[in-house]
């Protein structure tokens, strides 16, 4: 776990943030369906924080994570970043502020050129945004290889020719190029091994330390979250049903998901086994929300008060906030 948030002021943060995608063949977008991906989220990422993200795949994190770092539009919302709202930001007017605000992908693979040498990918962003000489661009290269456990003389390298590990290894030194201040990782170890897995999330904890870095860590593994993040915000059906603390959360949820989440989570210890909640019923479509509450159809303790009134996220004990009308 990080250590605790000293800066009262957030680095980040999300107001009523939607994303509506329209799929559908018709002529006019307005006669398309809409699919609600990411459904009025409101929260607020600290510095020196890792705020993680969790939910079902489908639930939304990985759309949220992109219109944070505004690599794709919001349909409404305020996405605040250091007290300026960029939500609705040109490309001209984003493209000095992609330099404090970087992404850190699920495929190491797909996110590297495979025709391009790794040398090349990694001075790139620095070329962009004219940060030093040619000179000055090399040695900052070798300087992210070694920072990342690579050897800089294998920048001449194309990426087929490294492993998984050191290709995301690759990716994490490439977002750190030019010294942002928040890197979004949108399930960054999910594709690799588990003992490099483990490698990895060493890594980005001593990047942390070392650098200060603030990350939103997006992750359906929910005991690689319980290492990193500070703070936990559970999503379901693109909303976040809760938010706080982790140690929190994950020892006293509060929501009935949140509850049955956790319960699928293997127990190394056989003298606590955890209780298996099976959620019934299939998942709803994002393009057709259940009324109300999202989460009725599927909950174990959802009453005719649940079918009609969507509940919001409110104020709980212990800096916790939950949208449930009988949090456990």
């Amino acid at each position: 776990m990080t250590a605790s948030v000293i800066d009262k002021t957030p680095i980040l943060e999300a107001k009523n943030v939607s994303k509506v995608y329209k799929v559908g063949n018709h002529i006019l977008p307005q006669f398309r369906q809409s699919i609600h991906a990411v459904d009025n989220v409101s929260l607020s990422v600290m510095p020196g924080e890792t705020l993680g993200l969790v939910g079902e795949s489908g639930c939304g994190k990985s759309s949220l994570g992109r219109c944070l770092a505004r690599l794709q539009s919001v349909t409404k919302g305020e996405i605040l970043f250091k007290g300026q709202d960029i939500a609705r930001y040109s490309n001209a007017r984003l493209r000095p502020m992609r330099q404090h605000i970087q992404m850190v992908f699920q495929d190491p693979y797909a996110s590297l050129n495979p025709r391009r040498r790794i040398g090349d990918l990694l001075s790139e962003p620095m070329v962009v945004h004219n940060r030093g000489s040619k000179a000055e661009i090399a040695e900052r290269v070798a300087e992210l290889m070694n920072v990342v456990g690579l050897l800089p003389e294998h920048v001449n390298r194309y990426p087929h020719e490294f492993s998984g590990g050191q290709r995301q290894r690759i990716g994490i030194a490439r977002a750190l190029a030019l010294n942002p201040d928040l890197i979004i990782a949108d399930e960054p170890v999910s594709a690799l091994d588990v003992s490099i897995q483990a490698q990895v999330v060493n890594l980005l904890l001593e990047l942390q330390e070392t650098f200060g870095l603030t990350y939103v860590f997006i992750a359906h593994d929910l005991s690689v979250v319980r290492q990193m993040a500070t703070r936990t915000a559970v999503m379901y059906l693109g909303a976040v049903v809760e938010l706080g603390p982790t140690d929190d959360v994950f020892h006293r949820p509060s929501h009935p998901y949140t509850k049955a989440l956790l319960s699928a989570v293997p127990s190394t210890d056989p003298k606590h086994r955890r209780e298996r909640i099976i959620l019934q019923g299939d998942l709803p479509s994002p393009a057709n929300l259940p009324s109300g509450c999202r989460f009725h159809t599927r909950c174990p303790i959802a009453t005719d008060r649940c079918k009609v009134e969507a509940p919001t996220l409110s104020s709980q004990s212990g800096n916790r906030q939950v949208a449930c009308h009988y949090p456990l």
